[in-house]
């Protein structure tokens, strides 16, 4: 693998950043964790996604954003989850950004 990397791409893998792990484990990458049959947010993408919501409503609140900020912001990490299995995900932060709105 690291041959046609390296001749048909011309790419290079940086030494410490390999790890050889069973596949059935999942492979993180960019966000995700792809696994045989399906892909789901990596954890600390949704910690983020939930801290950032409540970062943006603190900052509507306090006139530093415009109040669709939320609304962008939700639309925003919406389309990232549409691109792996988060179902149950994207109704819990699209709760959150209704209870957010209200208070």
């Amino acid at each position: 693998m690291e041959k046609f990397l390296r001749n048909e791409l011309k790419l290079t893998l940086h030494p410490k950043k390999i790890h050889v792990v069973n596949y059935y484990m999942g492979v993180d990458f960019l966000g995700y964790v792809i696994f045989p049959k399906y892909i789901l947010p990596r954890t600390k993408t949704k910690r983020r996604i939930f801290r950032k919501m409540a970062e943006t409503s603190q900052k509507i609140k306090d006139g530093i954003l415009p109040p669709e900020a939320l609304e962008e912001a939700l639309q925003s990490y919406l389309g990232h989850l549409s691109h792996c299995d988060s179902y149950k995900l994207s109704q819990e932060i699209k709760n959150q950004a209704l209870f957010l709105q209200t208070n």
